[in-house]
């Protein structure tokens, strides 16, 4: 095959596919399975080999490449998993999937968008609307989520696709819902199932158009007649001598970090084999690490509305859906990139230049001194790795960071911002279950729950998890002062117990530690968890969506390792019924003392949207 001077190049089992591996392994799939030009190629995804080989790979190992392939056989009606060695040249593995919806493909979006606008019930539903040229109006494709026995996965992959109307081509048309219209299609056939009418509300009139050269025309934002700020000046990041960080292949090392950079279409980027420089040997801290589920609930009982709760990653793909970052300056300062290669739905490789973008920044103080008896002052600047990714869905912009800090923390980052999904009320109407952002214009309220895996590895794979609260003491002969408070540990042995929720009030947190390995002190290495602000779904218990999304209700979750769980909805959260995922991995109730453990944290942004523009931050 063609793809085996590339493939042979490979270095590392963790390297990501590289182009010519994706499409490698989709021809010898096509090959050996004698695909149908129906059976659509949803995902091509690195097969990582068995932990324990990886971490006793040296360089002159032979690696077994392998892909993972999730196909969707749109005659069939049916979803098949392989596993294909792209360096034997042969399918290992593959196996129908009865009753599972992957995620949705790109070429679904457009060919949805297509047929939507050509059915005559759509259609005479946007006359009564006063809307009549179908190429101004935008379709997004939502995924249908489970909304009871109609969306069964066996029964037909589905879509509830939102629509709204542009005033001009390049106008911004989330600023004018198509509202009341609520449209059922049928992704397999390609065609609308039916289309419902809640009745006429008027479309908004104004502009929203947030463009440069648009904020310029006093009629889109009568507020601001001089346009966007001018008023700053240059603000200059140089760094003369390059970057602090080297790069080979995925491979990176900076200040004493070092790890490897991967990249998946489901999930991003991902972080593997995260080790810290001590005294001269590499101390590892994580095997792995990486967003594994986002779940977007909107909490307005409307009926345009009140089906929209989105699994992004197990729905639609971070990676298929990461930005190409040379279009736009996302980041400032000496910036190297990583491409990302996924699969387009033939099976063909499709590279996004500069999907991942590592750069360094300046951080404040990280610690200062002043000894005022001598009169000496002391301060040491901070510095950060930034490793950030930007992804698309629709409406919205997710940004992806990971920090890398010269203390040893690590911390993970999700901008917010974008277009909000918005609805349309008519004039003089407030809304109950959202916010005006502009004259007949709302936004539902809604939240944005992440879930990020992390496969902890503090210096060895078996790991402890500790949880850690402070108290005050009773008053009394051991509080005699009444000012005592202690740190109370309670161990979280078992899987049944480790399902927990942050608790601001007594300073909760988890300590992950390996008890073989002490520390000077006497005491077990480890790294804490620190939970920052966050919330809980205000979905009632037995929703729909929330048995989808059960491991939205608690923050912590900790799993015995097993390779196949990956994903805190599950696999295939697309249609799903409910109670895959985390509340399934915890069934068997396995032990958690000194084990090979994965820390799942779930955190949450609470969205009531404002007026002035949109910007979230969490």
């Amino acid at each position: 095959m063609g793809a085996l001077k590339t493939i042979n190049a490979v270095n590392h089992p963790l390297e990501p596919l590289s182009a010519e591996e994706v499409a490698a392994a989709a021809a010898i799939l096509k090959r050996d399975q004698g695909l149908a030009a129906t059976a659509r190629f949803v995902s091509i995804t690195i097969h990582e080999p068995p932990k324990a080989e990886v971490l006793a790979f040296t360089p002159d190992h032979r690696i077994d490449r392998q892909a993972k392939i999730v196909i969707r056989e749109r005659a069939a009606r049916t979803t098949y998993e392989g596993i294909v060695s792209i360096t034997n040249d042969k399918t290992q593995s593959w196996r129908e999937l009865p009753g599972v919806q992957p995620s949705m493909m790109a070429e679904e979006f457009a060919l949805l968008e297509e047929a939507v606008k050509q059915d005559p019930r759509f259609q005479e539903a946007l006359w009564k609307r006063g809307i009549t040229d179908m190429s101004l109006v935008m379709c997004d494709a939502w995924s249908s989520g489970y909304n009871g026995p109609e969306d069964d996965p066996a029964k037909g992959r589905f879509s509830l696709p939102y629509s709204w109307v542009r005033s001009d081509p390049e106008d911004n048309g989330y600023a004018r819902p198509i509202e009341g219209v609520v449209v059922r299609f049928d992704l397999d056939r390609m065609q609308v199932v039916e289309v419902e009418d809640h009745g006429v509300v008027p479309i908004p009139e104004r502009a929203g158009n947030y463009s440069a050269e648009r904020i310029v025309e006093p009629a889109n934002f009568p507020h601001i007649p001089e346009g966007p700020r001018a008023d700053v000046k240059a603000l200059d990041i140089r760094q003369p001598d390059g970057p602090s960080f080297n790069i080979e292949g995925h491979h990176v090392a900076w200040q004493k970090w070092d790890l490897r950079i991967g990249f998946t279409p489901r999930e991003g980027p991902v972080l593997h084999l995260v080790q810290y420089r001590d005294a001269g040997r590499l101390r590892p801290v994580l095997y792995r690490a990486s967003l594994s589920e986002m779940f977007i609930p909107y909490g307005d009982p409307n009926p345009t509305h009140h089906r929209k709760n989105v699994f992004d990653m197990g729905e639609y793909g971070v990676g298929l859906n990461t930005n190409s970052l040379e279009l736009g300056c996302d980041c400032l300062g000496e910036i190297r990139y990583f491409d990302g290669v996924v699969n387009d739905n033939d099976g063909k490789a499709l590279v996004l230049h500069n999907a991942i973008c590592v750069h360094e920044e300046d951080y404040g103080i990280l610690w200062k001194h002043t000894d005022s008896r001598i009169g000496k002052a002391e301060v040491r600047r901070s510095r950060r790795l930034a490793i950030s990714s930007i992804a698309t869905f629709g409406n919205y912009e997710y940004g992806y960071f990971w920090y890398l800090y010269q203390d040893g923390t690590i911390e993970y980052e999700v901008k917010l911002t974008g277009i909000i999904s918005s609805g349309a009320v008519a004039p003089g109407v407030r809304p109950a279950h959202g916010e005006l952002v502009a004259p007949g214009v709302y936004g539902p309220n809604h939240q944005h729950f992440f879930n990020v895996r992390l496969d902890m590895m503090v210096d060895g794979v078996d790991n402890s998890v500790d949880e850690i609260h402070s108290e005050a003491v009773p008053p009394g002969p051991a509080n005699p002062h009444g000012n005592a408070w202690v740190n109370i540990t309670t161990p979280l042995n078992h899987e049944s117990i480790a399902r927990r929720r942050i608790d601001p009030m007594s300073a909760r947190r988890w300590r992950i530690s390996n008890p073989s390995v002490i520390n000077p002190l006497g005491e077990p290495v480890a790294y804490t968890l620190m939970p920052g602000d966050n919330v809980l779904p205000f979905y009632q218990p037995g929703t729909f969506a929330l048995k989808r999304a059960q491991y939205a209700t608690n923050h912590l979750w900790v799993t015995a390792y097993d390779p196949s769980q990956m994903f805190a909805a599950g696999d295939y959260p697309n249609q799903n019924p409910g109670g895959a995922g985390l509340p399934a991995y915890q069934a068997a109730d396995r032990s958690l003392a000194n084990a090979d453990t994965v820390v799942w944290y779930t955190f949450g942004a609470h969205h009531v949207p404002r007026h002035s523009g949109h910007h979230d931050h969490h």
